[in-house]
């Protein structure tokens, strides 16, 4: 029996992509991940994170990711889709892995709701949504190391030609590079989203 874990990172970023990953792995490997060391990638450190994700992908049967531009995260966010949008980059991933049971980590506050929409838009797949999965569910902390690693590995990219910090609107090094490239171009760069409320604030006006 084939099991799926699928996360996301760099959602509440105001910068670079929104990855979507999933792992399918064999019900008898799942113990494996244990013996690895695989946890919830928020309590890993980057290098830890780094190591286990080649691991990861030498001992799972399959996996996919997924990656969000912030003009497709802008157009859903004006719509007041960007779960709608998660829900179907989720169900991508699980029709690209084809397992027997996918485990997902909810951004809707309704866990039901959303595992409904996935398993809708992927024919039908049996799709268990909780919140917290990446901690509680040791499939969904292996797709949670793969997207941050993904995503990880974007931000130090775009790194190379900008001081940017780590992407988030608590870092002040993140507001102050946004702020300082809107004054000197006018512009924000195509790797920002324009519909986050700091960047629409530094804008001065209402994202369309």
């Amino acid at each position: 029996m084939q099991i799926c874990g699928i996360d996301d990172a760099g959602r509440g970023s105001m910068l670079g992509p929104l990855v979507i990953a999933g792992i399918s792995i064999d019900k008898k490997k799942i113990r494996k991940l244990s013996i690895l060391g695989v946890k919830d990638s928020k309590k890993l450190s980057p290098k830890k994170r780094e190591e286990l994700y080649k691991k990861i992908i030498s001992l799972v049967d399959s996996y996919y990711v997924s990656k969000i531009s912030p003009k497709s995260i802008d157009t859903s966010v004006a719509k007041h889709g960007l779960n709608q949008l998660e829900a179907k980059h989720m169900a991508k991933v699980v029709t690209k892995l084809d397992a027997d049971t996918s485990f997902v980590d909810s951004c809707d506050v309704n866990p039901t709701r959303f595992g409904k929409e996935i398993s809708r838009l992927s024919n039908n797949k049996k799709i268990r949504s909780y919140h917290h999965a990446d901690s509680r569910f040791i499939v969904v902390s292996a797709a949670s190391i793969l997207a941050k690693v993904t995503r990880d590995r974007a931000i130090t990219r775009l790194r190379k030609d900008h001081d940017l910090g780590s992407g988030y609107p608590s870092d002040t090094k993140t507001i102050k590079f946004v702020k300082q490239y809107y004054k000197n171009q006018k512009t924000i760069p195509n790797f920002v989203r324009k519909s986050w409320k700091p960047t629409k604030k530094i804008i001065g006006r209402t994202y369309s």
